[in-house]
């Protein structure tokens, strides 16, 4: 499965510890992450027991933050599955090309950034499931022939 745990360096200013200046963390394309940056969205006052995502997509790579909160993801393929609690903002999760994804569990207050490797396009998305799973095994298998 494409997908990994990014650690963003979280530079924390401690040079004056009787009024801590808190934290900064730079992110910058094609080095902390591994695409340019052409879209940037976040999702924000997410309702309690609401799941997004429901999609994978054929070519868009992206990276997920929270920036402030938790939020829990799942990210699967026809053939495996994984569970990521996101809720450190130095930390992002990349997720590639056709790798099914579903976020649950936003906390109240939660701020869910999201950077893309394109900008918005519909054609690229695909929302069916099992469209997904068929379109996932050609690719996958394709990948394993290289």
């Amino acid at each position: 499965m494409d997908i990994k745990v990014i650690e963003f360096n979280d530079i924390v200013d401690a040079k004056n510890v009787k009024r801590p200046m808190g934290h900064l963390t730079p992110i910058e394309e094609l080095k902390d992450v591994p695409f340019e940056i052409k879209r940037i969205y976040y999702l924000t006052r997410v309702p309690e027991n609401t799941i997004r995502g429901f999609h994978s997509h054929k070519e868009l790579q992206q990276v997920l933050l929270c920036l402030n909160g938790s939020v829990q993801i799942s990210v699967s393929t026809p053939y495996e599955k994984e569970f990521i609690t996101l809720d450190d903002p130095a930390k992002g999760l990349y997720i590639g090309p056709m790798v099914w994804r579903e976020m649950y569990n936003f906390s109240p207050g939660s701020v869910l950034m999201v950077l893309a490797s394109e900008f918005y396009d519909e054609e690229d998305y695909i929302r069916d499931y099992r469209k997904y799973c068929e379109l996932a095994q050609d690719y996958y298998k394709s990948l394993s022939k290289i």
